[in-house]
């Protein structure tokens, strides 16, 4: 596969991409997934409304049995994504997530090597810090980010999830899982026609770039009203 074009092209297209970490792994955003280890499968675990096939290596946020399923593409070097994350997420998840009404699947949709490379590492995080990891890469994506050297700065965050130096060069080079990734992302590209990040698809219906919590409430509860 051939990243480098898979890559530059995203970076063409994508017009939407232009704190402490203690609490990292407090089971606050506790995911829902099929593996602890995010496994390199495509076996498909279920089927959300509007058509949305999930996988076994999906990380999951909520209830299996939520009638709203938001599928999150994202690129972990994104502003927009990351304001998403730090500004509506928050209330999403305390309004929908956490009463059963809706779950979210999140699937990396890296921009460039950067963001290849730390979703791969995120990847490695098993259980509840997964999505805790996500959150503090997105509220310090500024300082990791615009790095001289980001992946020195993402080792130290890695470290409080439990990885140590020799596991995290592991996860920062393991083919298998970039691969993956990457085969998910030319998923959500073909499937959604998803071309900027963050793209939501929200009971099959793609959602292009960041909204504010108003707008994103009022596009759930649609979706909720045609699933009932």
């Amino acid at each position: 596969m051939n990243r480098r074009n898979i890559l530059i092209g995203l970076g063409v297209v994508a017009a939407g991409a232009a704190g402490g970490a203690y609490w990292l792994y407090s089971g606050r955003m506790a995911p829902q997934t099929a593996s602890e280890t995010a496994p390199t499968g495509t076996t498909t675990l279920a089927t959300a409304s509007g058509e949305m096939p999930i996988f076994e290596d999906d990380r999951i946020l909520g209830d299996a049995a939520a009638p709203v399923t938001i599928l999150e593409y994202s690129s972990l070097t994104c502003p927009h994504c990351a304001a998403f994350h730090s500004d509506t997420l928050p209330q999403v998840k305390a309004e929908w997530i956490d009463s059963g009404r809706a779950r979210l699947v999140y699937r990396h949709y890296p921009l460039d090597q950067v963001a290849l490379r730390a979703a791969a590492v995120a990847n490695c995080i098993p259980g509840n810090g997964f999505f805790g990891f996500l959150d503090v890469l997105f509220a310090n994506q500024t300082k990791w980010a615009q790095s001289q050297d980001p992946f020195t700065v993402i080792a130290q965050y890695a470290a409080l999830a439990g990885l140590d130096k020799a596991a995290f060069e592991a996860c920062l080079n393991d083919e298998a899982v970039i691969d993956r990734i990457l085969e998910l992302q030319s998923d959500g590209r073909a499937k959604y026609d998803v071309a900027s990040t963050p793209t939501f698809v929200v009971n099959g219906t793609p959602v292009a770039g960041n909204r504010s919590y108003e707008e994103f409430n009022s596009i759930l509860e649609s979706a909720a009203t045609a699933a009932s």
